[in-house]
């Protein structure tokens, strides 16, 4: 809000730049507790990096760094308690117990980690911390305990109050507790489906759930699962416990507890644990010399040929001249990086680790600068065409929700009212008419209308001559129906990613 100037002025720059430094600031807490707690002083620097790497490298951080769909500032602060507690355990010195400030001060980051997401995420962060406190402790009483489990009490009760100043600052609290407190959280939690049947049957259920991590490490799934799936043996012996240190305590109940909650009391995406992300990067980092290669091969297979598509794709953009000849260049020579980066994990065993990374760092590069023409300075609405629509009302396609919000920048100073489009049908502006009739329909309604192509080989808007056609951009298709892509034209992304938006007004304006 505060980036946005209260939504007063629309800065991709400003808006992105929160997510940026709360992103950056936990890589910067993973790498300096990987260094503090790697006990062989010849790998704390690489180990550090690594983690880094890792973290960076999640797919969750890639995906939910956006300036509009972010998890970068509640991790910072959901984990923030953490990293006090991880702090106490890795000093030098007697270990500090906790006193009513850091309570109170655990309290308030949770408070500020909860306002960017849920009241619900109090649940895990209290619980983790709890468990962490107590199990770290090189001797357990119940005066620990009882003080422990006040002092959270505390911190949650304070977190809570600070979530409720929302209601107080928002100037609609009541859309803000229907939309939000009722559809988004409550309404989550009170399914018909009862229990049990949500629980192994429903949209997220326990078994899908306990592949969170693997799904948030996206690229890196099989990495990750195949180190998880090393430690089950070692997670049956008790001996495996007694060796750990506190800090590796605070680590494995900071993996375990958010998964327990997100798995059990209630299911929820993947994405609800997001905040525990940083704790796997540092444990696989500090693990990085006993991984298993298997996982690394296998992704190493799969970016291989997801290198030779994206680079098909950029080929493509610049026979349908939406990149510049650089352009292409420059994303081709990242694909061929990564390819290079791929084969040499496989030549040599001990790059394949590395190699996976430095792959995996190419996808990311590789796709960046793939759709980097799409979002140029010169990709807009030519400013006559913007100069004619100001104070106008403008009808633009919405894809899920918040989608339409992107066109704030493409069409600034506008009014912007979304009606369904691409498979969404909440009932917003007729999404069961035929697209020919449905035209004509939004143009009675608005004065302008964004429109997306029907289908590859329509010319031009099919309300001409009675609109008036302003300009037209490249469209990327997000999200496909089944049967649309399919290996037959996989080749050929011409045919089921790429079509036309039309910017259509009024024929009579």
């Amino acid at each position: 809000m505060v980036a946005g100037g209260w939504g007063d002025h629309w800065s991709m720059g400003w808006l992105r730049l929160p997510s940026v430094l709360y992103t950056f600031a936990t890589a910067a807490l993973v790498a300096f507790f990987t260094h503090r707690i790697t006990a062989d002083t010849t790998t704390k620097l690489r180990n550090a990096c690594v983690a880094v790497a890792l973290y960076l490298l999640f797919f969750s951080t890639f995906r939910y760094g956006r300036a509009y769909l972010t998890s970068a500032p509640e991790t910072f602060w959901l984990a923030l308690p953490m990293w006090w507690v991880l702090w106490l355990r890795v000093r030098t010195g007697r270990p500090a117990t906790l006193g009513p400030l850091a309570y109170t001060l655990f309290g308030v980051a949770m408070g500020l980690g909860c306002a960017y997401k849920s009241f619900a995420l109090v649940a895990p962060t209290a619980a983790a911390v709890w468990c962490a406190v107590l199990l770290s402790e090189p001797k357990l009483s119940w005066r620990t305990t009882l003080r422990t489990t006040v002092g959270l009490g505390w911190s949650a009760a304070l977190a809570l109050g600070i979530f409720a100043l929302w209601f107080v600052l928002d100037p609609d609290p009541a859309a803000v507790w229907q939309e939000f407190v009722v559809a988004e959280n409550a309404g989550k939690m009170s399914g018909s489906q009862g229990y049990w049947h949500a629980a192994l049957f429903g949209i997220y259920p326990m078994w899908t759930q306990l592949l969170a991590y693997p799904a948030n490490a996206g690229l890196l799934f099989f990495a990750v699962l195949a180190w998880g799936l090393a430690l089950v043996p070692r997670a049956v012996q008790r001996t495996s416990y007694r060796a750990l240190t506190p800090a590796q305590w605070t680590l494995l109940v900071w993996l375990v507890v958010w998964l327990v909650v997100f798995t059990i009391p209630s299911q929820r995406s993947e994405r609800y644990v997001i905040p525990a992300m940083p704790a796997l990067a540092i444990a696989m980092a500090l693990a990085w010399d006993k991984l298993p290669r298997i996982g690394f091969w296998i992704t190493l297979t799969l970016l291989t040929p997801a290198l030779v598509l994206l680079a098909r794709v950029a080929w493509v953009m610049g026979d349908l001249h939406i990149a510049s000849g650089p352009q292409l260049a420059i994303t081709l020579v990242a694909a061929c990086a990564g390819l290079a980066c791929a084969m040499a994990g496989f030549v040599n065993k001990k790059w394949c680790c590395a190699a996976t990374l430095a792959a995996v760092l190419a996808v990311y590069a590789t796709f960046g600068l793939m759709v980097a023409p799409l979002s140029g300075a010169d990709t807009g609405y030519p400013h006559p065409v913007q100069d004619a629509l100001a104070g106008k009302r403008i009808a633009v396609p919405n894809g899920f929700t918040g989608q339409y919000e992107r066109y704030r920048f493409v069409l600034p100073g506008k009014t912007l009212i979304p009606f369904d489009a691409e498979g969404r049908n909440t009932g917003a502006y007729q999404p069961d008419m035929p697209p020919q009739e449905r035209l004509p329909y939004l143009l009675g309604q608005f004065d302008a209308v964004v429109w997306l192509q029907d289908s590859l080989d329509q010319p031009q808007p099919s309300c001409l001559p009675q609109c008036r056609w302003l300009g037209s951009r490249w469209h990327v298709k997000s999200r496909h129906k089944a049967g649309e892509v399919t290996l037959a034209n996989l080749w050929y992304p011409q045919e089921w990613l790429f079509r036309r938006e039309w910017l259509v007004a009024k024929a009579t304006d």
